[in-house]
């Protein structure tokens, strides 16, 4: 089961926020979600969502991938969800990211399961 831990702000120290989670927590994949548009074309969000998982990629120890995942439609998803509690846009926006953040990994979970393997696409460190 997925469960949000906090929100990192994207910034000069988001990297090693995220790094001493997953220390933290023993991950063994990090998950970055690829903001494609619906019809599937990249867009800017899709370049720097990239960017930053290959700084993350990077910055990790062997053993660890990070992985990009179709993100499309989570924020929606997220949104129906906190409306379905009673919750609405509106005052739920400091909470929307992290339960599409959730929505988005247990769709990688569950993928996941189903075939037995991980699921996304594997994001390559550039480090030589």
């Amino acid at each position: 089961m997925a469960y949000p831990l906090a929100t990192i702000d994207y910034g000069s120290e988001s990297v090693t926020e995220i790094l001493a989670l997953i220390l933290e927590h023993q991950a063994i994949a990090v998950y970055v979600g690829n903001p494609v548009n619906l019809s599937g074309a990249t867009t800017k969000s899709t370049t720097a969502a990239a960017e930053f998982a290959t700084q993350l990629a990077q910055a990790l120890t062997q053993g660890i991938a990070v992985r990009l995942i179709d993100e499309r439609l989570s924020t929606v998803s997220a949104q129906r969800g906190l409306h379905e509690t009673g919750r609405n846009t509106k005052n739920s926006k400091s909470i929307i990211d992290q339960a599409a953040a959730v929505v988005i990994l247990e769709h990688a979970l569950e993928s996941e399961k189903r075939q037995g393997d991980f699921v996304g696409q594997i994001v390559e460190s550039t480090r030589e």
